[in-house]
């Protein structure tokens, strides 16, 4: 038997085959459809950029973010500043390696801890079913129901004791995003994962006496991976903008953090005045979210069969040949 031959039904998810029997990977093909998309590829190649710059920028700068130049106070982009200075001569480029760096920080840890709580709860519900499922959904609802502005206020703002004055403010802010950041998507993984209850290998597991968590880790999860990329995207850029709100009204990051949202907070009553401080931040901020939403479209024509690039990947070169020798 051939390996073209040897596959089985349920192999056929994570494979295609081209024309002349080549099998490949259904990770290459999405990968290959990814990198044929220019618009996703430039919003990787933007984000990469950004991340770099947050972790190597330092580098590029005699001036840390507490170093005060009495020369240069509240002055424009130089030489000495490439992106100038605050009004108490604190270097802007400085802060904003380290405001992009929290802000990727905690975009990150947010929008993939959130999917990963996300999944196996969502999974978790659908599995059981009956009296568990509705109560992990009344327990899913009333949190859904809780202010999420309101517990930010009173954890980053309120007194919060030894315990809140030794931890950072960003891991604080990062922790209450975390909590809340799941929800939503917890619901719509629980519809699909019912669905998927139904197929014949999870009944199969099930009578073979499978545990419940190989269960929704080898079989459920994995067949939503196309769902959890997308979310987790989508997941980062609502992290990073809710940082920002949270910290341009004042219940978010705290000085002496650093993020974009304490950045463009703390100019935003001086735009006309040191227009440099709002609008790099700003500037910034875009290229942050603009670059996860590029990726997240790419990634989603990447993941839809119906994608045009479909027929370029999976046609060979030796029938392209054959087409061209065809129509000579």
């Amino acid at each position: 038997m051939s390996t073209v031959d040897a596959i089985t039904p349920e192999a056929e998810a994570d494979a295609l085959k081209t024309d002349d029997g080549v099998v490949i990977a259904k990770g290459m093909i999405i990968l290959r459809r990814f990198l044929r998309n220019r618009t996703a590829v430039a919003g990787l190649v933007l984000f990469v950029l950004l991340l770099v710059f947050s972790l190597v920028g330092q580098f590029f700068t005699p001036w840390t973010k507490n170093d005060i130049d009495p020369a240069f106070i509240g002055e424009g982009p130089s030489a000495d500043h490439f992106f100038g200075t605050t009004q108490a001569g604190i270097d802007l480029y400085a802060l904003m390696v380290e405001g992009i760096r929290t802000s990727i920080l905690i975009g990150l840890i947010v929008g993939v801890g959130s999917m990963l709580v996300a999944a196996v709860y969502g999974c978790v519900m659908a599995f059981y079913g009956g009296k568990v499922d509705k109560v992990m959904l009344f327990i899913l609802e009333a949190l859904i129901m809780m202010p999420s502005l309101l517990v930010v206020a009173v954890v980053t703002s309120g007194n919060g004791g030894d315990l809140k004055d030794k931890l950072p403010s960003w891991f604080t802010l990062t922790i209450v995003l975390l909590v809340f950041g799941w929800m939503g998507a917890a619901r719509l993984i629980r519809s699909i994962s019912m669905s998927l209850i139904e197929r014949d290998y999870v009944k199969a597991a099930r009578y073979m006496g499978v545990s419940t968590w190989k269960i929704v880790w080898n079989h459920l999860i994995p067949n939503i991976g196309s769902l959890l990329v997308l979310e987790i995207t989508r997941g980062v850029t609502l992290a990073i903008l809710s940082e920002v709100a949270y910290s341009f009204i004042g219940i978010g990051i705290k000085p002496p953090d650093m993020s974009l949202g304490v950045l463009i907070g703390q100019a935003s009553q001086q735009v006309t005045s040191f227009p440099w401080m709002f609008w790099f931040p700003l500037l910034a901020m875009f290229a942050l979210t603009g670059s996860m939403a590029m990726m997240n479209d790419g990634l989603r024509d990447a993941f839809d069969p119906s994608s045009s690039s479909v027929g370029k990947v999976r046609k060979s070169r030796r029938n392209r040949v054959k087409d061209a020798e065809a129509a000579a």
